[in-house]
């Protein structure tokens, strides 16, 4: 039996797992942390809608439930020519056939990015943001801006998305408690239109949202620095706020970009349509950690490194002769479906190359969202069967 070594345990890292068992490898995750996070949910641990404990599930559950094995290491570094791992404890790894790089991405480190919170963050900066709020609260009042940024050289690597969800989900939170006539909520970012890859339509809907909402926008101006209490802008203007929610442009992970596998400019690994990486032929990569290849309304979302995931193993099984069939491709997936929540509903927006629209779901899109969350844990658990697709 053929031995995958999986490095991530994430979205990407632990799909992949999943579905090389279900072909009959011998699989080992590595992970970093002992849990998977179920990042599209953690909006709503700041409003204290959830715990943490409700997004998170332990990867030994994981394992236990699929058949593959896991081990708690930090990826120190990847010889791809030596087909070799350096982990920090358990220190150099070859013994296996294949290896799987799921290890996600790193954020451009802005000027005084310390002083800034982000739900795309660790799992403790969800928390400490509810924490944050929470004192905001007890004081009387206060301003929060919210802000994504973007990489020029890969515009892929945004996540504006649950930015917007928890401005809202904050806003009506302080509705729901009485006091948001004490806050000011700031929107920024230094595109010119943030969150035009879902659509004109969702522009709209968005510009909409924010005169409803009473928050401010700041679009347009590139950021130069964060400071304490302050957002600075290149053109010499600033935003104040007692709690600034940030998530930045994604950049290359470190470990590749130290590494002697093919890497863009950012440092993102060059791989085939198959998630084969580029010149090595037992190596394959799937989730942020890659780069991907499409229009330039592009973007990296969990169902497409779910895809990813599940077309490797098949591809994999091919090329050992498990199965017979095509290999399989990520970019005839590339789109884009968000199910926007905004706490007291939501919005499906999709994009493809041949349409994009944006269907409001007043009152009820909150709670499918909420229905999905459940879902989603307990099929990864195997405890209800799992929808194609989803």
């Amino acid at each position: 039996m053929k031995k995958i070594l999986v490095l991530g345990g994430g979205t990407a890292g632990v799909e992949t797992a999943i579905f090389l068992r279900k072909e009959g490898f011998d699989v080992e995750l590595v992970s970093d942390r002992d849990f998977f996070y179920i990042y599209p949910i953690s909006i709503w641990i700041p409003t204290g809608e959830i715990d943490l404990d409700n997004a998170s599930i332990p990867l030994r559950d994981l394992a236990k439930v699929h058949g593959f094995s896991v081990t708690f290491d930090k990826v120190e570094s990847i010889s791809a020519s030596e087909m070799k791992v350096f982990l920090k404890n358990s220190g150099e790894r070859n013994d296996f056939d294949y290896l799987v790089i799921a290890l996600g991405q790193s954020k451009i480190k802005h000027e005084g990015l310390e002083h800034t919170l982000s739900i795309c963050g660790s799992p403790e900066e969800a928390l400490k943001i509810r924490e944050k709020v929470n004192e905001l609260v007890k004081r009387g009042g206060g301003k929060i801006a919210f802000g994504f940024g973007g990489n020029p050289k890969a515009k892929e690597a945004v996540r504006g998305g649950p930015v917007f969800e928890i401005l809202f989900n904050i806003h009506n939170y302080l509705e729901k408690i009485g006091v948001r006539k004490n806050f000011e909520l700031i929107f920024f970012s230094p595109m010119e239109k943030p969150g035009a890859r879902l659509g004109n339509k969702a522009l709209k809907m968005l510009d909409a949202m924010f005169k409803k909402m009473n928050i401010k926008k700041f679009a347009g101006k590139k950021i130069k620095r964060f400071t304490e209490r302050s957002v600075v802008f290149e053109d010499g203007s600033s935003v104040d706020a007692d709690l600034i929610l940030f998530t930045p442009g994604g950049t290359g992970h470190p470990v590749v970009k130290r590494s002697d596998l093919p890497q863009t400019e950012s440092g993102f690994l060059k791989i085939e349509d198959s998630c084969q990486v580029s010149g090595f032929e037992n190596i394959y990569a799937a989730g942020d950690v890659v780069s991907i290849d499409g229009p330039d309304w592009k973007a990296k979302q969990g169902h497409l490194a779910e895809i990813m995931g599940r077309n490797i193993a098949h591809n994999i099984a091919i090329k050992e002769g498990l199965k017979n069939g095509d290999i399989k491709g990520y970019r005839e997936h590339i789109n884009i479906l968000c199910l926007m929540d905004m706490g007291k509903g939501g919005g499906l927006a999709y994009r493809s190359e041949k349409k994009a629209f944006l269907i409001p779901l007043p009152v009820v899109g909150h709670y499918i969202k909420k229905g999905w969350g459940i879902y989603y844990r307990l099929s990864k658990l195997g405890k209800i069967p799992r929808i194609p697709g989803m």
